[in-house]
């Protein structure tokens, strides 16, 4: 009995008569009473203290309950359920609870599915990882046998390109994606390896916003003109358009020169290529295509009446820019299969840069805006305006459009709705050369700095200015005309006719001042 009820009950017991006894039996619970509660209708019984005869009834009872099938069973059970008051209710969920709970990752394996347990765990992040193994030896066995640090290490390979990237530098690719073997380390191996590979991208991480790099130099010693105006790289070679006309290809590792190509008869002002062809723009209106390991001329095209200022080629597609104020597109068939599908015409001055995806062409021009057209059918979209003076450079990707300009400020676009995110100030001349990742934007400009900036701050509209820029590198004597980065380096080129390798990754430790390293410089002189 409730002890509230009971106190009643004391009380109207020491009063006389038979209005006291009625009024008991009125306040007590009678058997089969229905109370009204919020979740539904309760039956509750009066209580009656053991007698001998209950655990014969129980034993009757049970006996009675395992004849009968599953489901008269479970309809048995639901129906004293409902005769119960919530107080049982809970004491019911709690003797259900560990009852329900199942060890399925020692349970699968005992029915001979560990393949099952060991993908289920494959999920988990390295955090959760650990917790697990700590749960039981059971639990660790199978996540040592189901090789699931190795799991979680290919994991983060493919999708992230820093891990990528330092897997191809550590070489430790090797024993990732390969089945069981001999060759194959055990799975503390991996284990251990783990948070190495998160001390290294916390080491880079750190080296980027403290400016701490090793610098090469690549002095290029032109004959006639000086100056670098485009390049590109790769793990294996750097490939770089000149001033003086030529297309010089450098080793990657050795900084030497391992062949010139000729054949432009002006400066080589902008460039592309990919494993078969290198593309070319030139002062001299024209665009080449070469052959990569031969170097030989495979296709010309003369269509601009003025220099061509910039490209881009991907999936068979290629645009191109001019001084002369037109965009050029065109169907890349085979590099010497190449014909003009349309001319893009809107810009009142030169167009500087163009950049494009499956969605859309965009261009840059010294007329102060960028112009975006489909890329399907050339048709024009939009117009986005902002920049006080002409644009020099830009890119796009993933929505987002990058450009600077000659009014010194570097701006963030949303290409869908044409609205300027952000306005990044800092360079004190022309902004030269962008480009972004998921993480920071490069740029260079002619005051012959190079300024990393922390992109996700410059897309959070409550981020103080004074916040974005995360390191200014200056060691360019002349304008820097072009540059390029990953997550370990940024090579840059400038019209102090070098080649600058900044690198973040192989960082010494010999105390030198913060980002000021000592440089290897590697001359090449024309023979």
């Amino acid at each position: 009995m409730e002890p509230e009820m009971e106190d009643k009950t004391l009380d109207l017991m020491n009063t006389s008569g038979m209005e006291s006894q009625n009024l008991v039996d009125d306040l007590s619970p009678k058997k089969n009473t229905v109370l009204k509660l919020n979740n539904g209708p309760v039956v509750g019984s009066r209580k009656r203290p053991s007698e001998g005869n209950y655990e014969k009834e129980k034993e009757h009872c049970i006996a009675l309950f395992d004849q009968w099938s599953e489901a008269d069973q479970v309809e048995f059970v639901e129906r004293l359920i409902s005769r119960m008051c919530h107080y049982q209710h809970g004491h019911i969920n709690s003797y259900l609870k560990p009852m329900l709970q199942r060890d399925f990752i020692t349970a699968l394996p005992a029915q001979g599915l560990d393949h099952i347990a060991e993908n289920i765990l494959s999920f988990l992040d390295a955090r959760s990882l650990c917790a697990a193994e700590l749960v039981c030896k059971e639990w660790q066995r199978v996540i040592s046998e189901g090789m699931l640090w190795k799991k979680l290490i290919e994991r983060m390979v493919r999708t992230d390109p820093l891990w990528k990237g330092l897997s191809e530098r550590h070489q430790w690719e090797k024993y990732l994606f390969k089945n069981r073997t001999s060759e194959v380390p055990p799975n503390s191996y991996y284990r251990s390896l783990y948070p190495k590979i998160i001390q290294d991208i916390e080491t880079i991480e750190a080296n980027w916003r403290c400016g701490r790099h090793n610098l090469q130099r690549i002095q290029c010693r032109s004959e006639n003109s000086k100056g670098v105006y485009c390049l590109q790289y790769d793990d294996d070679k750097i490939i770089s358009g000149l001033r003086d006309n030529s297309i010089k290809i450098w080793d990657k590792q050795s900084l030497e020169c391992l062949k010139i190509l000729t054949g432009h008869t002006g400066s080589v002002l902008c460039l592309q290529y990919d494993e078969r062809v290198i593309v070319t723009g030139s002062s001299d209106s024209t665009v080449r295509v070469w052959e990569v390991t031969t170097g030989e001329v495979l296709n010309t095209l003369i269509h601009h009446n003025e220099a061509v200022l910039h490209l881009r080629f991907a999936n068979g597609l290629m645009v191109t820019c001019s001084k002369d104020r037109s965009i050029a597109v065109w169907d890349m068939a085979s590099p010497t299969d190449i014909s003009l599908r349309r001319v893009l015409v809107g810009h009142r001055a030169a167009v500087n840069v163009v950049d494009f995806d499956d969605k859309y062409i965009v261009s840059a021009s010294g007329d102060r805006t960028i112009k975006v057209w489909s890329t399907s059918t050339c048709e024009f979209v939009r117009t986005l305006n902002g920049h006080k003076r002409g644009i020099a450079c830009l890119q796009y990707r993933d929505r987002l459009v990058v450009s600077g300009s000659s009014d010194n400020t570097i701006r963030l676009w949303d290409i869908e709705c044409g609205a300027c995110l952000r306005v990044l100030e800092g360079h004190e001349e022309l902004v030269r050369c962008i480009r972004f990742d998921n993480k920071r934007i490069v740029s260079g400009a002619y005051d012959g700095k190079i300024k990393v900036w922390d992109l996700q701050a410059a897309l959070d509209p409550r981020a103080p200015a004074s916040t974005l820029c995360l390191r200014t590198l200056v060691e360019h004597s002349g304008r820097v005309f072009r540059l390029q980065f990953d997550e370990f380096q940024i090579i840059s080129s400038s019209h102090d006719d070098t080649i600058l390798i900044w690198d973040f990754l192989n960082v010494s430790t010999n105390g030198q001042s913060e980002g000021r390293s000592p440089s290897r410089t590697y001359t090449y002189i024309s023979r």
